[in-house]
């Protein structure tokens, strides 16, 4: 093996300085000298390059304890913006944050089901009005990650399982997005993005193998193996609606109709039909769970209804692969908290054979959005901080200028 050069070797040490600052933010430089092992000559060196190529900034002074303060150095948050967008059929929500993670701009935009706007233009719309509530113009972005439910078939790059969403199944879709938006476009399952953010921020942090269960309208699963989203041959992994499950009656033509039989046991539809028929009163789903939970009498046998439901689907998904840890997300599954879990867990355990830790999902505001801005700030901060592997060698004219999307 070839030994690294003292060039790289700096761009190593860079980008784990970097990476150091964005978990812990502002550093001084000897406590940014102790979680890298470097010297304190060494750190220096370090976050000057780094001050030089703009991507590291002063950030105040230390506070407390005797002696002078020390200089605190941050990730320059101006060092790069993205933008990430959550679609459904009835309306976008986009948000952009700088290079550190901070939310700088949101937007909604409603579509309604009428024919009006396509999907690009809807895109378009939603991330300039984010865009534009953080002082930015779309051409400032250097990635944009967008979630949509069902999946694009990577051999067809056509959208499936997922025809409730208006606009969204044109064949050349993706190549207009890529068109129209002035930055690399990202486009992924909307509950793998949810599990991305508990990748990122959530339950999952430090879990290789796990399955997130999303129970809302419609049902979805995403598969984590080793750490890495498994999508499939056509996207379709984990579209678990369509699973035909022991107890129900066979659900034929299911890309016709949309639906399988997990849907039709389990999904929104399904959840408001069982309320109804036990007294409780709800508009959606996720309301007629959350008055069980707040009626226990009333609401119990709901909530024990649905578990078993729910644990049917979930034990045949642990039989298959056998992941360490079952996450339950979506709206009806947080309305029902932990007692919609513990319903669960109990019919679970004599299901499977298998013995899955099943957790409620930590990311519950906006998983989906959540998502997506860490596969968009995964992508800008490679691209940003790529630089630091191209910092001029000592001598030289200077740092290189960070380049264009």
């Amino acid at each position: 093996m070839r030994p690294g050069t003292p060039r790289m070797l700096r761009g190593i040490n860079d980008r784990a300085a970097l990476d150091l600052l964005l978990e812990h933010g502002p550093l001084s430089r000897t406590r940014l000298g102790e979680l890298t092992g470097l010297s304190k000559p060494t750190a220096s060196q370090l976050l000057t390059r780094l001050e030089a190529a703009g991507l590291v900034v002063a950030s105040g002074s230390s506070s407390g304890g005797p002696g002078p303060r020390a200089q605190l150095y941050a990730v320059n948050p101006r060092a790069g913006h993205v933008g990430a967008l959550d679609v459904t059929p009835a309306r976008i929500v986009a948000a952009v944050a700088d290079i550190t993670g901070r939310i700088v701009g949101e937007h909604k935009l409603r579509t309604p089901r009428r024919r009006g706007p396509d999907a690009v233009t809807n895109v378009l719309s939603a991330l300039e009005g984010a865009a534009t509530a953080a002082g930015l113009d779309t051409a400032d972005l250097l990635h944009v990650a967008i979630g949509t439910p069902g999946a694009f078939d990577p051999r067809t790059r056509r959208l499936r399982y997922a025809r409730h969403l208006p606009g969204w199944h044109e064949p050349d879709l993706l190549d207009r997005l890529a068109d129209a938006v002035a930055a690399p476009v990202h486009v992924e399952n909307d509950v793998n993005l949810a599990a991305v953010a508990e990748l990122g921020s959530g339950r999952a942090r430090g879990v290789d193998d796990f399955v997130l269960l999303w129970v809302d309208e419609g049902l979805g699963a995403a598969i984590v193996i080793g750490g890495r989203l498994y999508g499939g041959v056509t996207g379709g992994a984990g579209e678990i609606g369509f699973l035909p499950l022991p107890g129900t009656p066979l659900v034929r033509d299911v890309r016709r109709g949309n639906a399988g039989a997990f849907q039709e046991l389990a999904g929104g539809p399904a959840v408001l039909a069982l309320a109804r028929s036990l007294g409780l009163r709800g508009s959606s789903a996720p309301a007629a769970v959350a008055a069980a939970v707040a009626t226990p009498e009333a609401g119990g046998q709901l909530l024990a209804t649905l578990g078993q439901r729910l644990a049917v689907g979930i034990a045949a998904l642990v039989a298959v692969l056998d992941p360490d840890v079952v996450l339950l997300s979506g709206s009806v599954a947080l309305a029902g908290g932990e007692p919609l879990r513990a319903a669960v867990a109990d019919e679970l355990g004599s299901l499977a054979a298998g013995r899955p830790r099943l957790e409620l999902a930590d990311v519950r505001e906006g998983p989906v959005l959540t998502g997506a801005l860490h596969t968009a700030l995964a992508a800008a901060r490679d691209d940003v901080f790529d630089t630091v592997r191209h910092l001029a060698s000592p001598g030289s004219a200077g740092p290189v200028t960070r380049r264009s999307p």
